[in-house]
């Protein structure tokens, strides 16, 4: 393999493409990656499909070229990469088969009858799937109606949607960053920072764009990997919806001096997002779940959490 192919190659992996395009690219990694997560799933216990997932991750963070070896090890490290990736994106995968499967559909396509469909729409989008800012009050009022709500999820995860803002985490969110400097990354369709604008925050999207096959990008959301952009905005505040699992981007939010506030937004479920490994490795911030802002992500069957990484004192100015 030419260093460059494999150059390519990697930044394509690094940018998490679909399951579906790692698939078809290497069918014989996931083949292997299918065997594994099927073996594990049926002995049923959680703990082990936890600590395969972290080791697929450590063996793809840990892969190098080494002296002599160069044509293999570049093989090798895609193979580490590949794994993770489709490790990862089928777990997510398994997990909507199985919200699927709570829903009552067994086969057939997954969707919300005429009643159903009409309230998750009132109550979630202003148009089509562009999402609102949704009320309390009504969501409280309107949401035990709908009892195809398991079906939410499965419906709109496919178009980069993984969670809804209540008005009042947006405002809650705003008060917080307040008049400091913020960056969104990996803001996919912007929505969260369109929200946080009209709450008067001075704020700038970016993103990687690299699921233009499911995520329409608005002009404004920029095309820059977080590296870049931590660089470019060096912001004080930095904010984040679902970062994907085991990425290699967050340590940089770290490692930037002029970050005294790290907001991000996931799931009490470890292995669905974020890269655990960096947040605990990492000794300059202070890591809390807000368990108050977390009930403001809905809907509540999601199990969303919000968790703030605040530098500490003896930190600050890096």
């Amino acid at each position: 393999m030419k260093q460059t192919d494999f150059a390519r190659t990697l930044a394509w992996l690094k940018a998490h493409p679909p399951l579906d395009e790692l698939c078809a690219r290497y069918p014989g990694e996931w083949a292997a990656v299918q065997q594994e997560i099927a073996a594990i799933v049926g002995r049923g216990r959680a703990e082990e499909l936890k600590a395969y997932l972290d080791r697929v991750a450590a063996q793809a963070a840990s892969a190098s070229p080494a002296s002599g070896k160069r044509q293999q090890n570049l093989e090798t490290i895609l193979t580490q990469y590949v794994r993770s990736r489709m490790a990862h994106e089928s777990v997510k995968k398994l997990c909507l088969s199985t919200l699927a499967a709570d829903s009552g559909v067994s086969k057939g396509k997954l969707r919300f009858n005429l009643f159903n469909g009409y309230l998750a729409q009132k109550l979630l989008f202003s148009r089509g799937l562009e999402r609102k800012p949704v009320s309390l009050l009504w969501f409280r009022l309107l949401w035990p109606l709908v009892w195809q709500k398991k079906r939410l999820m499965p419906l709109v995860q496919p178009k980069g949607i993984y969670c809804f803002y209540s008005r009042k985490l947006v405002e809650a969110l705003a008060a917080m960053i307040a008049s400091r400097s913020c960056l969104e990354i990996g803001a996919g369709d912007g929505t969260l920072t369109r929200f946080l604008k009209e709450q008067g925050v001075q704020l700038t999207a970016t993103d990687n764009h690299g699921w233009q096959n499911a995520v329409d990008y608005p002009e404004w959301v920029l095309k820059l990997d977080a590296r870049e952009a931590l660089a470019t905005y060096t912001p004080e505040v930095v904010i984040c919806s679902w970062p994907p699992a085991q990425n290699d981007f967050e340590r940089y939010v770290f490692n930037t001096p002029s970050v005294q506030l790290y907001i991000v937004i996931g799931s009490r479920h470890q292995v669905a997002f974020g890269n655990w490994q960096d947040y605990r490795q990492q000794s300059i911030f202070e890591l809390e779940e807000d368990k108050q802002l977390g009930a403001l992500v809905l809907p509540p069957e999601l199990g969303a959490a919000v968790y703030l990484f605040r530098r500490k004192p003896l930190a600050r100015g890096g």
